[in-house]
């Protein structure tokens, strides 16, 4: 990732407190061939492939999030409330984050709750950012810290 992805996610990740703490697992990509026009025969391979190591990553005690188009659309103040309901039954809540394709319909069944980042389409790395800041604003939403104005 470029130094500026890494340094934005950093930036939010410290700031969140230890009960609420941010752990980031990259799986890395399917390896894809040089050639310009990807058959869907193997982007379906690819996906597939990614599936694997990222369900193979997941505890089965884990409380799955997907980011998807079909998820839901939070404000704010949703998230913060799904956070603080998550923290209260789940010790571990586990963000699925697709790479190029999107997430496999295995992942997405794998899913407890789907959320729509926003219909617009983001570069992987800013998602990343994104993605951390919203999670440090809802906690601030939810712990009544001045970070977020309403």
């Amino acid at each position: 990732m470029p130094a500026w992805v890494t340094s934005g996610y950093q930036e939010y990740q410290k700031r969140m407190p230890r009960e609420c703490s941010l752990e980031l697992m990259e799986i890395a990509p399917a390896k894809r061939t040089k050639s310009k026009i990807v058959k869907a025969g193997d982007i379906r391979k690819i996906m597939d492939d990614e599936a694997k190591r990222i369900l193979a990553a997941i505890k089965p005690t884990d409380y799955v999030v997907a980011l998807d188009l079909s998820g839901k659309n939070w404000s704010t103040t949703e998230l913060s409330k799904k956070l603080e309901s998550w923290q209260g039954f789940h010790p571990t809540i586990v963000f699925l984050v697709g790479g190029p394709d999107g997430l496999s319909k295995e992942c997405l069944a794998r899913a407890n709750e789907k959320w729509c980042l926003s219909a617009l389409t983001f570069p992987h790395p800013l998602v990343r950012v994104i993605m951390a800041e919203q999670l440090y604003r809802g906690w601030s939403v939810m712990n009544n810290h001045p970070y977020h104005r309403e």
